[in-house]
């Protein structure tokens, strides 16, 4: 299917903080604003906190009763883009993050008839959001595990704060969002709404 620069596209941003709502989130708030930065890409979606939902521990789909992941699965696997959000825990991205990214290997055993995971064409993005140094391992940590599962990931495609050492801000309590944080966010979905639309146009090829 022939697609432009106003095809119709699909984002979800899953939310990584240990706190449930309705508790302010940082990781929230730059989710949201990530969202609204592809929404100028003509992208439409929806943030979800995954503290608010049972997801249970596994590596399986479906994990049975009370297990809330399935239905989080099926969103992700109707949008073209899967955003993850979250904070900085001892350098390293929240536990939550880890559970999300456990649950996603299940789709390394999944497939569609021509052999593709089912991951196949969707791009990810990645928030981050911290206190003391280290966005960028964990970025990477979180690139690593989003591409080992089957998303493709554009370039400059995480956006990120982390405040001074050893002091108490956090992103949702600054007066406004700074400059260089509101220019990455709008990079990164540029370039994630760019290329899930020439994948849309050319899909990968069939796995043998």
């Amino acid at each position: 299917m022939a697609t432009t620069e106003t095809t119709p596209l699909r984002a979800v941003a899953l939310v990584c903080t240990l706190s449930p709502s309705p508790k302010p989130s940082s990781s929230q708030l730059l989710a949201e604003q990530t969202m609204e930065a592809l929404a100028e890409h003509g992208v439409t979606g929806k943030v979800i906190r995954i503290a608010d939902h049972d997801v249970k521990l596994g590596v399986k789909t479906d994990m049975g009763d009370g297990d809330a992941w399935p239905e989080i699965r099926a969103t992700v696997l109707g949008c073209d883009i899967l955003i993850l959000s979250t904070p900085i825990w001892l350098g390293h991205p929240a536990s939550i993050t880890q559970l999300v990214l456990e649950r996603l290997n299940a789709e390394l055993g999944e497939s569609d008839d021509e052999g593709r995971l089912l991951t196949y064409g969707k791009v990810a993005g990645v928030c981050v959001v911290g206190n003391e140094d280290g966005a960028h391992h964990v970025s990477a940590e979180l690139f690593q595990g989003l591409n080992d599962v089957g998303f493709t990931l554009a370039p400059n495609a995480v956006t990120y704060w982390v405040g001074e050492a050893m002091q108490g801000t956090d992103y949702q309590d600054l007066d406004k969002t700074p400059e260089k944080t509101a220019t990455t966010t709008k990079t990164l979905a540029a370039n994630t709404a760019h290329l899930a639309r020439r994948l849309k146009t050319a899909p990968y090829p069939a796995s043998s």
